[in-house]
């Protein structure tokens, strides 16, 4: 008969996490451990604000997969359809070769991609902010603009427009702010201007309301335009048209708004509550034995919160995705059932230089505080990449912010309209594009 086969469906937070506590949970000889994922790689999100204001490395936010996960077999590739019947997944890799893996148990956390509207332009001259080569494009085409700015001086190149004020939106704002001041010391160029827009009524919306304020008070502080209950009604390639009916001239428009399921989802044909699977709060999708899932793609019941979904976070994720490990275990003998229960522990935001805002153990903080709380939490929550980071940051308070522009991801690999299509034209076109 042989090992029974756990295949775990990405490997973010919630797949990474799990795919470590089964190899410490399952002895060597009960079952094959197998990954599918696009990168060969566990990517930290959180830090992607860094790397698109050039304090960090990218390859710092890349934790390797293969050191950290020595049992697991990995096949890179992009899971485009799961028969929960069959017990098989398809997989397509950046060949557009593809592929069946069957398995005995699946846990599935592929995770989240970019939601996007249908407001006019977005999908075709808005950028996204979700993966490494959307935050490297980022931090080129900020440096572009005001290089460009200094040859024709026109202000719409050193106008940047940042849609959705959550997490990410208002770290990246706070971050891009200090790269562009950076790059444009000595230049003679339009002034640097940084928009902020949201049709919440505060920042960080989903965050703890003491947060909202400090946060909205450092970022006003520093000049950047934060206009509340207000979005964008169209972009184009030379202007974001608001809500309000205020146009402004601008080369780019970041979209930060917000995420959804992972399209795996559609394929699976099982139950979802508001586009994410439906589980129990073992994580078991209902009436199944062999099908778990975690993390952004599921649907899990916060017992603190009414039985409400849990926030699509990667406190959850992490969290998740040790227990699907352990319960899968408990599924092949090793241990018994657990469910899921957590409570926030707090959060933080970096808002670069010295300014923060965190609420550990939902204690308010700012400034140095704050961004010292920040910093530790990120090193403790990262698997792996510790010291060079620690390194970057050290390295950040000695000596400037360095400013260069490699040019290196071609707009072909981050446009928006491409963000949702995993078949196999698309994989190929994505590789060939990258390659060029």
């Amino acid at each position: 008969m042989g090992k029974p086969k756990v295949l775990v469906v990405g490997t973010g937070f919630a797949g990474f996490h799990c795919l470590k506590a089964l190899e410490k949970a399952l002895p060597p000889d009960a079952a094959d451990l197998v990954a599918v994922n696009p990168t060969d790689y566990m990517l930290y999100v959180p830090l992607l604000p860094e790397v698109a204001g050039g304090t960090l490395d990218p390859r710092r936010v890349a934790v390797p997969l293969r050191p950290e996960l020595p049992r697991t077999r990995l096949v890179q590739a992009h899971a485009t359809s799961v028969d929960p019947d069959a017990r098989t997944c398809t997989a397509i890799d950046v060949e557009g070769r593809s592929q069946v893996i069957t398995w005995d148990r699946i846990v599935l956390t592929a995770g989240s991609v970019t939601r996007l509207m249908s407001v006019p332009g977005v999908a075709e001259h808005a950028l996204g902010f979700k993966s490494v080569a959307e935050a490297v494009y980022l931090r080129d085409h900020v440096l572009r603009q005001i290089e460009l700015a200094e040859q024709d001086g026109d202000p719409a190149r050193t106008t940047f427009v940042v849609v959705g004020a959550g997490y990410t939106g208002t770290e990246l704002v706070a971050q891009g702010q200090q790269l562009a001041l950076a790059a444009a010391r000595g230049r003679k160029v339009p002034p640097i201007r940084w928009v902020l827009l949201d049709l919440a009524p505060r920042v960080l919306p989903g965050l703890d309301e003491r947060l909202s304020g400090p946060a909205l008070k450092v970022l006003r502080q520093r000049g950047v335009d934060v206009r509340l209950e207000t979005s964008v009604a169209e972009v184009t390639p030379t202007c974001a048209k608001l809500t309000d009916g205020t146009e402004i001239p601008t080369r780019t428009a970041v979209w930060c708004v917000g995420v959804r399921p992972d399209p795996l989802v559609e394929s699976v044909d099982l139950p979802t509550v508001k586009g994410r699977l439906a589980v129990g709060a073992d994580l078991l999708v209902p009436g199944r034995s062999d099908v778990f899932a975690a993390g952004d793609m599921a649907a899990v019941p916060d017992v603190f919160n009414g039985g409400k979904p849990t926030p699509m976070t990667a406190q959850h994720a992490q969290r998740q995705g040790k227990l699907a490990a352990h319960n899968v275990a408990a599924s092949l003998g090793h241990g018994t059932p657990r469910e899921y229960r957590h409570r926030d522990l707090g959060f933080v935001v970096d808002l670069a230089g010295a300014q923060a805002v965190a609420n550990p153990l939902h204690l308010p903080l700012t400034g140095w505080p704050a961004k010292l709380v920040a910093r530790g939490y990120h090193l403790l929550a990262m698997p792996g990449n510790r010291v060079r980071v620690a390194a970057d940051w050290l390295t950040g308070l000695l000596t400037r912010r360095q400013v260069v522009r490699f040019d290196l991801v071609p707009a072909a690999g981050v446009r928006l309209a491409d963000a949702d299509r995993v078949d196999a034209g698309s994989a190929r076109e994505t590789a060939r594009s990258a390659h060029d």
